[in-house]
């Protein structure tokens, strides 16, 4: 589907206000999640509009891989959906939440999870048990992307580093020790560059 045909999970600006806005990460993921993932609190609109209106915020599932201390990092190729990023370094796996393999009503949280699989799914191939937690969530309103973003931040934490692209937008897949992406952190996008800052938290 195409973005401008796009439909995409978004809750009110206000919403977030109301529960305690933050700048960067929030520890404290269930005193979010349950309201924004209520049904009644979030709804679909036209990625178009929603890209250009910061009085919404789409929830964004981003996933960090993890295999022994080591996350997966990767770039974001030309064919990267959001313009925005492209040849940015990337730690965090994951994209708009949208309503083509469910109805056209508001997500409840096993609808969300649900997503968040195919999200992974469609960019990557795990070859691997894991088990999937979420730690975080993230806000940036610092940037034109973060201001019209909020990511929920999973540790999907593998038995085995198996892991292969579906995507042609990622490129140069491969597993970093925090000490080689706090290395590389100037060339990452900012989501995961305020990932990079609290690493010790996730691993």
């Amino acid at each position: 589907m195409a973005a401008a045909d796009e439909n995409v999970l978004v809750i009110r600006r206000s919403l977030l206000d109301e529960l305690g806005t933050f700048h960067g990460l929030s520890f404290e993921p269930e005193r979010y999640l349950d309201a924004l993932l209520s049904r009644g609190n979030n709804f679909f609109l036209p990625r178009a509009q929603a890209e250009n209106d910061p009085t919404h915020k789409q929830i964004i599932p981003y996933a960090l891989i993890v295999h022994d201390g080591r996350v997966l990092h990767y770039v974001r190729g030309k064919k990267a959906g959001e313009q925005r990023l492209v040849s940015k370094g990337s730690i965090g796996i994951g994209g708009h939440m949208n309503d083509t393999d469910e109805s056209l009503f508001a997500w409840d949280e096993a609808a969300y999870r649900a997503g968040v699989e195919r999200e992974v799914n469609e960019e990557i191939a795990i070859c691997s048990t894991f088990d999937d937690r979420i730690v975080a969530l993230l806000n940036d309103d610092t940037t034109e992307v973060g201001r019209v973003h909020l990511g929920i931040v999973h540790v999907f934490r593998l038995a085995e580093a198996k892991v292969d692209k579906r995507e042609a937008m990622i490129t140069n897949l491969s597993f970093l020790t925090g000490d080689e992406l706090i290395g590389r952190r100037d060339t990452l996008e900012t989501w995961s560059q305020l990932c990079v800052d609290s690493l010790d938290r996730f691993l």
